[in-house]
């Protein structure tokens, strides 16, 4: 028997107003869902929704935009600073903040404080397993992984991570709400990594590994997979595009859940982060921006 949840989404709150919790704001306006993006820092929402219209102006400039879409696409997103406000009427709550499972388990806790008992909650972690986070809402069959990639208007994929108290109902709704914001879904059982983060952090690791041994630069090692293996970005530069930190992160929860050996943080990530050199957001990582 499969649970039931009898309402259509239409309104959507996003935690978190960094690089990820805009970019869904974004793509969910864009397909006509009324959408409250959320964070403790005013000043972070009010570049966030910046953003969103500088990348909306981008479109135009590239004539995949029209005026109107870009006019639309505003006209269903606000910022309010308060959670417990933002999801009191939201269909489905969906947390973008940084990578620490007291964190995310934090907020979730909180906007459940609101939000209507139908609304569906999803995490848009990269590794962290959704059995770590499930247990702060209060209806586990409506809880599902929804990890979008960096930049969410422009990358095609989502995937949808079914933990094991997600219900039927839950996982079909996330896949039309995939369809809708225009994204290719794939659907993978809860494991730490899930498929995305495990491969691309695999490679991202063993390319900085091969920095660090002197192999060669950043530079021909990247071309090295963008011409002989046909990636679209070489893994140092996806490494400066998702951002140093948050690939250390991904490793040490891998090395945690998974193989403490096979997932080990390079020293060089380590001290880069260290170093406040996190890619292509602070300006340096393996390259200058």
């Amino acid at each position: 028997m499969t649970d039931h949840l009898d309402y259509e989404i239409r309104s959507i709150t996003v935690i978190g107003a960094g690089a990820m919790g805009h970019g869904i704001a974004h793509v969910a306006a864009a397909a006509g869902y009324d959408v409250c993006l959320t964070d403790v820092s005013q000043a972070a929402l009010d570049h966030a929704l910046e953003r969103v219209r500088d990348n909306l102006d981008r479109g135009i400039a590239k004539g995949k935009v029209t005026e109107r879409e870009r006019d639309d696409t505003l006209g269903h997103l606000h910022g309010e600073p308060d959670l417990r406000v933002a999801a009191s009427a939201a269909d489905l709550v969906i947390e973008a903040v940084p990578e620490q499972v007291d964190l995310k388990r934090a907020v979730f806790a909180t906007a459940a404080e609101t939000a209507p008992e139908h609304a569906i909650f999803a995490t848009n972690t990269s590794s962290i397993p959704l059995a770590q986070l499930v247990g702060a809402v209060p209806r586990p069959a409506q809880f599902v992984g929804l990890h979008f990639f960096n930049p969410v208007h422009l990358q095609p994929l989502l995937e949808i991570v079914r933990a094991g108290a997600t219900g039927e109902d839950t996982l079909q709704r996330a896949l039309q709400f995939a369809t809708r914001v225009g994204k290719d879904p794939i659907v993978v059982r809860d494991v730490a990594g899930f498929a995305s983060s495990r491969l691309g952090i695999a490679l991202g690791l063993e390319a900085i590994r091969m920095v660090e041994e002197g192999v060669a630069s950043a530079a021909d090692i990247d071309k090295a997979m963008e011409l002989g293996y046909r990636h679209p970005m070489g893994p140092l530069k996806l490494t400066d595009l998702v951002g140093l930190d948050v690939r250390l992160a991904i490793a040490q929860t891998l090395a945690r859940e998974i193989d403490p050996v096979r997932f080990a943080p390079p020293r060089l990530l380590v001290e880069l982060v260290a170093a406040g050199k996190l890619g292509k957001k602070s300006g340096e990582g393996f390259y200058l921006y």
